[in-house]
């Protein structure tokens, strides 16, 4: 799936935003706490079409059997989002194929 996440979020309805308004180290650590599974990449690193920025090594929630995964989504003049979006399975292995293993 490669698409602007932006305007995924404000044509459907089928993600969840966990925590909003935040600040990256409270969405990373919900990451860490709500998912099945955590994947780490580089900042900048492509995920879905969208370049993630955040504190290095920015956590990626792997949700399989939800077919989900948790993303920190950081908006300039409105903080960083915790958010939960439905992904194919094809997702969840271009995901773990940028991973870095976290130091």
């Amino acid at each position: 799936m490669s698409f602007c996440l932006e305007t995924y979020l404000q044509q459907n309805d089928d993600y969840n935003i966990l925590l909003g308004n935040s600040g990256f180290k409270e969405c990373a650590k919900l990451i860490e706490e709500k998912s099945e599974g955590v994947v780490y990449v580089n900042p900048g690193e492509k995920v879905l079409g969208a370049r993630l920025i955040g504190i290095p090594p920015i956590p990626i929630g792997l949700s399989p059997n939800k077919g989900t995964i948790i993303i920190s989504y950081t908006k300039p003049c409105h903080g960083t989002a915790a958010v939960e979006i439905p992904v194919n399975e094809e997702d969840f292995d271009s995901i773990k194929e940028v991973a870095i293993k976290k130091t």
